[in-house]
């Protein structure tokens, strides 16, 4: 079982939802580099649970402790572990689901392939997991802020069940401004809609799904590889890897089937001195490499298995059984904290493909002009 995700840029996540803690061990970052671990929880805070309504009522500080790879602010260039101790810990919530599957949850699955599995919330098929990934993703923001200041990535919620926001202009968001609101979109009008959609999911014990868009703004050009680690490949891996994503597209994604090859090429132009694209169809990379416009994605989550009505299972002698659990604290909506996940994932695989290229340049420090 591997829990490792990059080439250069590595971290490797561990821990289980009920246990002592998460984290992450991060190899490859460079050594000398201005590393914040408050930054780091201001990060965590924005993915944990308990914030609203419309996230679980699971109570956890998420305060990150660091136990190698700093000194005095700078990193050492070994590995770099991070975690976060489980506080709010009610393993009482499970003691009725040992023996049972819960519906599109990952029980069967994961006892299929080890014979066994954590007893309660989920293990490491839980979203708790993905703090480790944040934890990582914030220690590389902060290295991408060092080698190149202008570089940004933000996400923000684009649509709720069938409630979708109006196009937005990433170049006029801002994290702060997307954090203004707990559903973390930008439509208030929209967002409005939304709430409502989730807190009546809520209300019935239901849950509800939908999109994340996402936009990575001041990439340089050449990031990627042309081949298998296409950089679109890998933020889709990324992105894929998350609990409850179901599907990704970059750039102009699945409406591209529906256009002419006219009406999807981008025209390259020359502006302010360097080489442009008059449209950006691609999201910002071609044949598998960034060319200097804004990365454009979005990602599909489906709604929460967990449900409190009823559902039909079967328990692991193959006995039917009726689910409807009692306790456990889960989101009507993941999407609200997917955000800063997403944001994440996206970080990490640019950093990733960062440090490949200026060790195929053999680039250091700041002088990334590729």
């Amino acid at each position: 079982m591997t829990s490792t995700f990059g080439q250069l840029y590595r971290i490797t996540t561990f821990g289980e939802s009920h246990g002592g803690g998460v984290g992450v061990v991060i190899d490859g970052c460079p050594p000398g580099i201005p590393v914040s671990v408050d930054e780091v929880g201001r990060f965590l805070a924005r993915r944990r649970p308990g914030q609203s309504s419309m996230t679980s009522s699971r109570q956890e500080e998420d305060v990150p402790e660091c136990l190698s790879g700093l000194e005095d602010g700078l990193t050492l260039g070994t590995p770099l572990m991070l975690m976060v101790r489980n506080r709010d810990i009610k393993r009482s919530d499970y003691n009725d689901l040992r023996d049972v599957y819960r519906p599109s949850h990952a029980d069967f699955t994961t006892e299929a392939k080890f014979g066994l599995r954590s007893s309660s919330g989920g293990g490491r098929a839980s979203a708790r997991e993905t703090i480790g990934r944040v934890a990582g993703a914030a220690v590389a923001e902060q290295l991408l802020r060092f080698l190149i200041p202008e570089l940004k990535v933000l996400a923000w919620v684009d649509s709720v069940g069938e409630v979708s926001a109006s196009p937005q202009n990433p170049d006029l968001l801002t994290r702060e401004m997307l954090d203004g609101s707990l559903l973390r979109c930008p439509d208030p009008v929209a967002r409005i809609r939304m709430e409502e959609l989730i807190l009546d999911a809520k209300r019935k014990g239901d849950t509800v799904g939908g999109c994340i868009r996402g936009a990575c703004l001041g990439v340089p050009p050449g990031l990627g590889e042309p081949v298998f680690d296409k950089l679109e490949a890998d933020l889709a891996k990324g992105m894929m890897s998350l609990p409850a994503a179901r599907a990704f597209e970059i750039g102009s994604g699945f409406q591209a089937a529906l256009m002419k090859g006219s009406e999807h090429n981008d025209p390259f132009c020359f502006v302010d001195g360097r080489i442009r694209t008059v449209t950006n169809h691609s999201g910002g990379i071609q044949g598998g490499i960034s060319n200097g416009e804004a990365i454009l994605f979005r990602v599909a989550f489906k709604a929460v298995s967990t449900l409190f009505i009823r559902q039909d299972t079967v328990n692991k002698k193959g006995e039917s059984r009726a689910l409807l659990p009692e306790g456990g604290r889960h989101d009507p909506c993941v999407l609200p904290r997917a955000v800063p996940i997403v944001e994440a994932m996206a970080l990490l695989v640019l950093t990733d493909h960062l440090l490949r290229q200026m060790v195929m340049k053999g680039a250091r420090r700041r002088d990334v002009g590729f």
